[in-house]
């Protein structure tokens, strides 16, 4: 069995985490709804009416529009075999970023957020850079 990298690493446990975000606010919705009408697929302006599954939903699309950054910019690393310690240390960055981020979000904690969002914004800054050996 094939050694994942460092970043390929984090990116699968980025990718799990990111993942598993929609569960809390299904079951939410199952409590709030009931099981046949959570299963039905919601109209568009369907919204929770618990704010904290309102924000985790957010949380969860935002973490799911950063990934398709992040993803590439590590495949990349690995194609060019252009591994780190920088590299290893944003790939391990932007998980501890998003996962701040995730919690800061769905608790309305926003002194904690969007620090967390330029956290791991660095962190995919980092990457690219990297990659283009400018750091």
């Amino acid at each position: 069995m094939t050694q994942l990298s460092i970043e390929l690493t984090w990116l699968c446990l980025v990718t799990l985490f990111t993942s598993l975000m929609w569960a809390p606010y299904i079951i939410n919705r199952i409590i709030e709804s009931g099981i046949w009408p959570a299963l039905y697929n919601p109209q568009p302006d369907t919204r929770p009416k618990a704010q904290w599954a309102e924000r985790m939903m957010r949380a969860h699309d935002n973490a799911v529009e950063n990934l398709v950054i992040f993803a590439p910019l590590v495949i990349l690393i690995e194609i060019t075999q252009s591994h780190s310690e920088l590299s290893a240390f944003a790939v391990m960055l932007y998980f501890y970023a998003r996962l701040i981020h995730f919690a800061a979000f769905t608790f309305a904690v926003p002194l904690v957020r969007v620090p967390a969002f330029v956290v791991g914004f660095a962190a995919q800054f980092m990457l690219g850079l990297s990659l283009l050996n400018i750091i």
